[in-house]
């Protein structure tokens, strides 16, 4: 089903459980590669990346038991070499690389695949790994990494943050003997909770504001661990309500995850009380313009700023957005000009000049935010929405259009 249509403007009232962290749920995914033993993972999100990742396992010898929970047996696997169509469709098939180097000493894989936002280089896991003592070759696509016996403890520092190539270092340190030291790393909440997930394994991994340290141990063992809620997920269907001036309540959630994104939401107009689990947010009136600019948590997501899009072009007055972290993540800016935005880019930032109304129209989603920045900008936009290649929008977000039917949007697939 490639298309869906929305019919506005619709205002978004209820009530909504929040999904496991995709984010979380993905780099967790693979650091089990490293466990022989039995791991059972709860509140993983029903989402695309996530039943690409287990059908990639599958095909290498992972055992897979699926119902509320996951339990997952990494014991048996047989093959370091991939399938190229399943490596191809996500990003987090880099994540392979260093549970696979170290039970084969060897590991092949096609470059990953993943949304279309700008450059996204493998360099700095490289870098990493070759700090660790790994011989790495590109040749033809693909990424071959060998180690002659083990992988050594280093200090490694990197030339700039990357939330991958952390994860990368992370998976590799745990079973180097001796301490290594990661700096100018990726403090995404993510992050913490797949350290806390390897923590519960047996790793013994110690995360400070400068660095993170990882004194090897011998071998992990099974456990039980619970996946963060998804903070971007409760960060889109809180946009969608300040646009729509609607009432909602997020509950799963966990208001510490999303600190800067609230700060601005409340600075649009909106009234938001928090709790333990749940955001509950209300908006009556027009949203004014705020500037945000995207960099590396605990500021702005990235993730974040299609969805926030929409708010500026619906909001009182002038507004910037500046990208900071992907080259090519206004794949959603020539749609909404074409549902009557008044927007345009200037190299890494967008000039957003408020209106009081969009319009539907046929939209094409490019990629996984784009793809809900278009479902928001149905949701009140005049008339029919048509979104194509919808797809993108299962990668990340678990029973869409059922939450949005609760929240009284009317979609539908075609």
């Amino acid at each position: 089903m490639n298309k869906i249509q929305i019919l506005g403007p619709s205002k978004t009232i209820g009530e909504i459980k929040i999904s496991g962290s995709k984010n979380s749920a993905l780099p967790i995914l693979f650091a089990s590669l490293l466990v022989n033993e039995d791991i059972k993972i709860k509140n993983i999100p029903n989402i695309k990346d996530i039943y690409i990742t287990l059908k990639l396992f599958s095909k290498i010898g992972v055992k897979i038991k699926k119902n509320k929970n996951l339990i997952i047996n990494s014991k048996n696997i047989k093959k370091n070499y991939f399938p190229n169509k399943l490596i191809k469709k996500i990003r987090a098939s880099i994540w392979l690389i260093s549970p696979i180097l170290i039970k084969f000493k060897k590991v092949k894989i096609h470059i990953p695949g993943g949304c279309k936002i700008g450059e996204r280089p493998i360099n700095l896991h490289l870098y990493g790994l070759e700090k660790l003592g790994a011989k790495i070759k590109l040749k033809d696509n693909y990424i071959i990494v060998k180690i002659k016996k083990k992988l050594i403890s280093n200090t490694i520092t990197f030339p700039q943050i990357s939330v991958g190539a952390t994860l990368t270092l992370i998976l590799a340190s745990i079973l180097i003997p001796g301490l290594t030291i990661i700096k100018n790393f990726a403090k995404e909440p993510e992050i913490i909770d797949t350290i806390n997930f390897l923590n519960t394994l047996g790793a013994k991994i110690l995360y400070k504001k400068d660095k993170i340290k990882i004194l090897g141990v011998k071998k992990l063992h099974g456990g039980t661990y619970k996946i963060i809620p998804d903070r971007i997920e409760t960060g889109t269907y809180l946009i969608a309500s300040v646009v729509s001036k609607g009432k909602i309540i997020c509950y799963n959630t966990d208001a510490n995850l999303l600190k800067n994104v609230l700060n601005k939401l409340k600075l649009s107009g909106a009234i938001i009380k928090t709790g333990n689990d749940f955001i509950k947010l209300k908006m009556s009136k027009r949203p004014k313009a705020v500037n945000i600019e995207t960099l590396p948590y605990p500021y702005f997501p990235t993730d974040l700023q299609p969805q926030f899009t929409i708010l500026n072009i619906l909001a009182k007055g002038k507004s910037i957005i500046t990208e900071n972290i992907f080259q090519n993540r206004f794949n959603h800016v020539k749609e909404l000009i074409k549902m009557g935005a008044k927007i345009k880019i200037q190299n890494n930032k967008i000039i957003c000049k408020g209106i009081n109304k969009i319009f539907g129209t046929e939209v094409n989603a490019k990629d996984l935010r784009s793809a809900a920045s278009l479902i928001i900008a149905g949701c009140v936009a005049q008339g029919i929405t048509t979104i194509k290649n919808i797809n993108h929008i299962y990668r990340g977000y678990e029973d869409i259009e059922k939450k949005l039917c609760i929240l009284g949007i009317k979609i539908n697939k075609i």
